[in-house]
């Protein structure tokens, strides 16, 4: 009759503390999740006819939240410094060298998460994003140049898709984006191909603050 008792005191014991884990790890899983995010873009300018620009390298930096709606989906809105444009290297008769073209933007992406384990998940959505500021350059064998941009040249907003691919750690984070504009980056008769849109792939580490 004594080992009866403590059997089911032992049994009662595990199933309670079986149950509290399991409800700390929902509770964890709905938790909100806030923090900031950077990393490095890899971005090109694409038109309706095919280009030969070379990559031209920037960065990110922001802060992001995440919103679980279920265990497996969470929407994931995020604010960030960003650079865009493009480089051209050059080699004719006259000189070489390489010309960029940097525009830098404030970036607002609003994701939908699918985790498709506990810590990998794939992410889509939509971004809008308005340029504060840019410049180009062009470092030659002759000469090296550099001028402001005038935002009045350029559509100051721009809007796409993003999607991309996560992993996600207790702490840490990161993945990699790609940004598909769909939005014109010059206002037509400005300077520049005005089909031009922005095409940026970035790969970013972050880190939860809470």
């Amino acid at each position: 009759m004594k080992k009866t008792k403590q059997l089911t005191l032992a049994t009662f014991l595990l199933t309670c503390f079986a149950f509290n884990t399991s409800n700390a790890q929902d509770i964890k899983s709905s938790t909100p999740a806030f923090g900031f995010k950077g990393g490095l873009n890899f971005s090109n300018l694409y038109t309706d006819n095919v280009d030969d620009n070379n990559l031209l390298t920037g960065f990110n930096a922001g802060l992001y939240a995440k919103f679980p709606i279920s265990n497996s989906v969470s929407i994931q809105p995020e604010i960030s410094y960003t650079t865009k444009g493009a480089e051209l290297t050059y080699n004719n008769a006259f000189a070489n060298g390489t010309a960029t073209f940097k525009t830098n933007y404030i970036e607002v992406p609003v994701l939908l998460v699918f985790n498709l384990t506990d810590a990998f998940n794939v992410h889509v959505g939509p971004y809008a994003a308005y340029m504060v500021s840019g410049k180009t350059t062009n470092d030659s064998n002759l000469f090296t140049s550099e001028t402001q941009l005038d935002t009045n040249d350029f559509k100051r907003f721009d809007a796409g898709l993003s999607g991309g691919l996560g992993i996600d750690l207790e702490v840490v984070n990161f993945g990699v984006r790609y940004n598909y504009g769909l939005t014109k980056v010059f206002k037509e008769g400005s300077f520049g191909d005005s089909d031009a849109k922005n095409s940026v792939f970035n790969v970013y580490v972050g880190l939860r603050l809470n």
